[in-house]
């Protein structure tokens, strides 16, 4: 694992002075920017003035940043300060717990576009384990399977789309990504990857925090080379990192309460893999109500009494009016963000790497399950390459139990993307929205396009005008003809 900080807010006039040649004693920190920040709110003076000030005085601005944090609990002020990292050879179970804090910013490799090679991290707990050769073993077939996939894969994709290829020579045809994108379903979450991330110190505190109580050795790692790189630039804003009880036991204790009262129950296996299980009552109403609020003098429960009285081609045009503007990349009006769906999910690792960048959502997520069955890419099965593929699982899955046995965190290293968990998935309906634009499209991974579809489609019986404007990037200029009878 390599951490490198890449960088970090610095004020301009310090930069503007370095470019100019000027010698001085400088010290680059964000911490500076923070405390002129913090001092706004009691202060008459002008922002620059402030930040003169605190370049010329880092220590005090630094004492400041300490007793207003500290003393008065106005943590927001760290969120002025930024850093950049470059995090290389860590691996995709450890990406899931990094990029679970939602208020910073991501970009991953992804395994669609880059060709995997035999990379992938031997956690602390398996090489110091009887499990280290298996281990190596397992993994080692698992990507020796992707490599004889792949040509396999390109000459499906190939056939499969030969005639679109024959007649639109100018619209480019990728097939080695497309096979990429299947034969991954086979690769650990062990493999390794490595991603830019933008987190700002409050963010930045919390996560270390977090990182310090985790049950992974590779997480612990990960927290202390991020935490070695930042406390000598920003100590008077990245405070409480150390590892806490609440962090540590509350989980593992409401489990053991849990398990007290509820007894042991064997889990089932929905019929479906996508259920609404919650979703705003009245779903349509409330929204028509919550637009007449922000367009009139009325209050909500006049707004609401109104709207359920309205007819529908009354409803219809108050939608089409709120949207008749909209393009494919505008998002929906805020007002959508009072309707509210919870859906019970099960996804494959796959899948769930790419829900979990959608962060304007509460995702509450269960371990690796193999009890749950895997998802097998349809290409997979018409090469006639599903038998050997459920060999390697089973293989998997053994050493799986294996090492559960001794430590249930650690053996998720060894599944693949193609197996599942179960997620719980609340949001509003303008999340819904976003996610049905990017994840509905043609160009969309198979995987969370049928996912997403799903989901629209159960939330639509329930709220059909709420909904009537979602659909993938691709449908959006049919949906809005059907709507306005125009382009």
């Amino acid at each position: 694992m390599e951490v490198i900080l890449a960088g970090y807010n610095v004020d301009l006039e310090i930069l503007k002075e370095l470019a100019r040649g000027k010698k001085r004693k400088t010290v680059l920190t964000p911490e500076t920017i923070a405390a002129a920040y913090a001092r706004i709110s009691r202060s008459p003076d002008s922002p620059a003035n402030l930040r003169k000030t605190a370049r010329k005085e880092v220590e005090k601005a630094r004492k400041s940043n300490r007793n207003i944090i500290f003393e008065m609990g106005h943590h927001s002020i760290a969120e002025h300060a930024v850093f950049n990292f470059d995090i290389v050879g860590i691996s995709r179970l450890a990406v899931e717990t990094l990029e679970g804090f939602r208020l910073n910013s991501y970009t991953e490799k992804s395994q669609r576009y880059v060709t995997l090679e035999n990379n992938f991290v031997i956690p602390e707990e398996i090489r110091e384990s009887p499990f280290l050769n298996d281990f190596v073993n397992i993994l080692s077939l698992q990507n020796q399977y992707y490599q004889e996939l792949l040509p396999k894969l390109k000459d499906y994709f190939l056939k499969r789309q030969a005639e679109f290829i024959a007649t639109q020579p100018k619209i480019p045809f990728n097939a080695e990504n497309y096979a990429k994108e299947d034969a991954r379903y086979i690769t650990a979450l062990a493999t390794q990857s490595q991603l830019g991330a933008t987190i700002n110190a409050r963010n930045l505190e919390l996560m270390l925090r977090r990182f310090a109580s985790d049950n992974l050795a590779e997480i612990r790692e990960l927290g202390a080379k991020l935490f070695a790189l930042t406390e000598k630039i920003a100590p008077s804003i990245v405070l409480f990192c150390q590892a806490n009880e609440y962090d540590q036991k509350t989980y593992p204790e409401l489990t053991q309460k849990v398990k007290k009262i509820l007894g042991e129950e064997n889990s089932l296996i929905p019929s479906d893999d996508v259920q609404l299980v919650y979703y705003t009552p009245d779903a349509d109403n409330i929204l028509i109500a919550c637009l007449l609020y922000h367009t009139s003098n009325l209050p909500f429960n006049k707004c609401l009494k109104k709207a359920q009285k309205l007819m529908l081609y009354q409803k219809k045009e108050i939608l089409k009016t709120a949207n008749q503007y909209l393009k494919y990349y505008d998002a929906v009006l805020r007002e959508f963000e009072c309707i509210n769906l919870t859906y019970d999910l099960i996804v494959s690792a796959s899948c769930f790497a790419q829900l979990k960048r959608h962060r304007m959502a509460t995702i509450i997520k269960k371990p690796y399950d193999p009890g749950l069955g895997v998802t097998i890419p349809k290409s997979i099965i018409e090469i006639g390459e599903k038998e050997k593929f459920n060999e390697i699982i089973h293989r998997t899955e053994d050493l799986y139990d294996k090492i559960s046995k001794k430590s249930p965190p650690v053996a998720q290293y060894v599944l693949t993307n193609a197996h599942q968990r179960r997620v719980l998935l609340s949001l509003n309906a303008r999340e819904l929205y976003h996610i049905s634009r990017l994840r509905e499209d043609k160009t969309a991974q198979w995987d969370i396009r049928n996912k997403t579809k799903k989901m629209v489609e159960a939330a639509k019986h329930f709220m059909p005008l709420t909904l009537m404007f979602a659909g993938g990037k691709d449908a959006f200029p049919n949906i809005y003809r059907e709507i306005f009878g125009k382009a």
